[in-house]
């Protein structure tokens, strides 16, 4: 009798998010009345700004509660691609899709675009999902090592040693996460050049593209550089770091048009369209809301000079000042513990949850959030110290 639990298919086989259990057991000790420092999860501690919930409220309100076409009500693909024109990508309307979030934008255009036979290039550290995306559309993964002490970019030497004829796809995140780095506009040049002349695409993850604090390192699109670039890149965006509309799961993305049809085909059979009256929210952040992303972006500029001055008292550890998102990425080698052990102990000594390197294919580090209060920074990097230190005795 053959056994119906073993599965067979590409999406049954993939695995549970490898950064959730630090949150998980979080959670479970907070409910027994433990006070847990949440340093583990990506999301801004700041409320949907108001004119944003006001716009979805008034769409409710007008009976916006119907399907819409899969790719996303006009009046936002429209706002969607004046945002990416005055960004320098040349984009319209037909060229976006508007998407449950900017994972499953991912998603979509890593599985419409790739498949067997196809070689996704990955620089490690990589997002977690990202990985597990390619593994879904059947394409091999080639994992390039990247190195803090050149921005974790990929360089010309690892587009020389790992590009192939079958290169489908190279991922880029910047700003990244884990983290935090933001990719200078030499070596975006250098990739978009590449993706040219051997003929791939690029998939341009930048989620957190307005969370920048650096002048001299700011946010690039790679697609913006050249009009044969953009031919050749996938730009994807979400409105939920930007915006704190992380419950929204509204991302967008713009692509070459041929494959933009074939991205909005995969959506309309897996999820039709993204829910109707959080789309007039979406398109109230665009219109109006840049002065609160701004408010956002400054508090959290303030929280990681607060955090890596902290950081840096803990003996041991080290890190690479990070120039976006809100993500610090910690070197632990020096405890002798894989990232698991280092954040099972943290939390069951020090009740600091993290997010083990591990998932990020970089089992000597730990992704630090900083989206939260000072308080909970302060107070959670006293702890981290004092655990540290314990460590290294």
């Amino acid at each position: 009798m053959k056994n119906l639990e073993k599965t067979t298919g590409l999406l049954g086989a993939l695995p549970p998010s490898e950064t959730l259990g630090s949150l998980i057991k979080g959670i479970e000790l907070a409910k027994k009345g433990i006070q847990v420092h949440m340093l583990s999860v990506g999301e801004p501690d700041f409320d949907t700004p108001d004119p944003i919930k006001t716009a979805c409220f008034e769409a409710m309100k007008a009976g916006m509660t119907k399907y819409t076409i899969p790719a996303g009500i006009s009046e936002l693909r429209e706002a969607c691609a004046e945002k990416f024109n005055a960004d320098g990508i040349i984009s319209s309307p037909a060229q976006v899709v508007v998407t449950p979030g900017g994972k499953f934008a991912c998603a979509a255009a890593i599985t419409a675009l790739c498949g067997p036979g196809d070689e996704v290039i990955i620089p490690v550290p990589y997002w977690v999902s990202h990985l597990h995306m390619v593994a879904a559309s059947g394409a091999r993964p080639v994992f390039v090592q990247t190195y803090p002490e050149n921005n974790f970019e990929l360089t010309e030497e690892d587009l020389a040693r790992y590009v192939t004829e079958k290169t489908r796809l190279v991922i880029l995140c910047s700003p990244s996460n884990p983290t935090g780095a933001v990719y200078r506009k030499a070596a975006l040049e250098t990739l978009g050049r590449w993706a040219v002349e051997k003929n791939f695409m690029i998939l341009s993850d930048e989620v957190y593209e307005k969370l920048t604090y650096d002048e001299d390192q700011p946010h690039i699109s790679v697609a913006s550089l050249a009009p044969e670039i953009a031919e050749h890149t996938i730009t994807i965006d979400s409105f939920s770091k930007s915006y704190a509309m992380t419950g929204w799961r509204v991302g967008f993305l713009t692509a070459p048009l041929w494959l933009t049809k074939k991205i909005d085909a995969l959506q309309t059979h897996f999820v039709a369209n993204v829910t109707t009256f959080a789309q007039y929210g979406a398109l109230k952040a665009l219109k109006e809301c840049s002065a609160d992303c701004e408010k956002m972006r400054l508090a959290f500029a303030q929280r990681r000079e607060l955090f890596c001055g902290l950081l840096n008292q803990i003996p041991g550890l080290k890190f690479i000042r990070p120039s976006g998102a809100f993500y610090v990425f910690c070197d632990i080698s020096a405890y002798g513990l894989s990232s698991t052990d280092f954040c099972d102990r943290m939390m069951d000594e020090a009740f600091i949850a993290a997010a083990p390197g591990c998932g990020f294919g970089a089992d000597n580090f730990v992704r630090f959030s900083y989206a939260c209060s000072e308080e909970t920074l302060c107070n959670a990097s006293a702890m981290l110290k004092e655990f540290c230190t314990k460590l290294l005795k």
